[in-house]
């Protein structure tokens, strides 16, 4: 008998994802210096936004975040555990790093699969899974009147999203869904995880320049020789004797 339930391991990573990120936004309120409420505001941002995002495009009923109640336990626990404890260590980190990298791939994967489920595109379906997987990070930096992290300067992070959600539309179409999922969930989080320990990033407008050649002037090609030179030579007037002198105004040389 196979006990194993491949959409019970999603679950689980899915609502860890939730915990995690619910963590995270808490983080940026303690930096901020919030209130209680600054903090519940943005852990359920951080925690839910991606999907409440995704299922307000998809137009497909109430959003799952607010019909299961174990998304909004779970977002709220994580804001509690940030406003509780100041997890700043550096195992601390490393673990909410994991589970988030995790989670990126599933909710990517997970949004592709429900735009693929409605008949869209595959491309719309690509951009559904990414913004569901950050989504509620880029609306959390929006509140807090930052720029949000995924437009640069960082490790990758939407690039990974960008990564799951194409291999889920390819297996999906295949009509494996959950192989894509699991195949999503695992390069994603390698992904992310190795952009973090080495620092990887996309370059950026001045690192990546393509300059075409300037195009020389004929007095700069190769072989053309040195400019000819200008001088200016004096002027000379006749006398009445019939001699020639130099004009006064003519410059002169030593």
């Amino acid at each position: 008998m196979n006990y194993f339930d491949p959409a019970a391991v999603f679950d689980v990573v899915d609502l860890a994802g939730v915990l995690a990120n619910g963590v995270l936004g808490g983080a940026v309120a303690r930096q901020l210096r919030m209130d209680p409420v600054g903090f519940i505001v943005l852990a359920l941002t951080s925690a839910l936004g991606g999907g409440v995002l995704r299922d307000t495009l998809l137009q497909e009923g109430t959003p799952v975040a607010l019909t299961n109640p174990a998304y909004l336990i779970t977002a709220l626990a994580g804001a509690f555990i940030a406003y509780a404890i100041e997890l700043k260590g550096k195992w601390a980190n490393r673990f909410l790093i994991v589970i988030d990298a995790f989670a990126l791939g599933c909710w990517a994967a997970t949004g592709t699969a429900k735009a693929l489920a409605v008949n869209l595109d595959w491309l719309p379906a690509i951009l559904i899974g990414v913004a569901t997987a950050v989504g509620g990070g880029m609306i959390r930096d929006i509140v807090v009147g930052r720029v949000p992290a995924i437009f640069g300067g960082n490790t990758l992070y939407a690039t990974g999203a960008l990564v799951a959600a194409v291999e889920m539309a390819v297996l999906y179409n295949m009509g494996l869904q959950n192989v894509g999922m699991g195949v999503a969930i695992g390069t994603a989080a390698v992904l992310c995880i190795l952009a973090r320990r080495r620092g990887w990033r996309l370059p950026g407008p001045g690192e990546f320049n393509v300059r075409l050649p300037r195009r020389a002037r004929p007095a700069e090609r190769p072989g053309a020789g040195w400019p000819r030179p200008k001088l200016k030579l004096p002027r000379l007037r006749r006398n009445g004797n019939g001699t020639s002198e130099e004009s006064p105004d003519a410059p002169r040389h030593s």
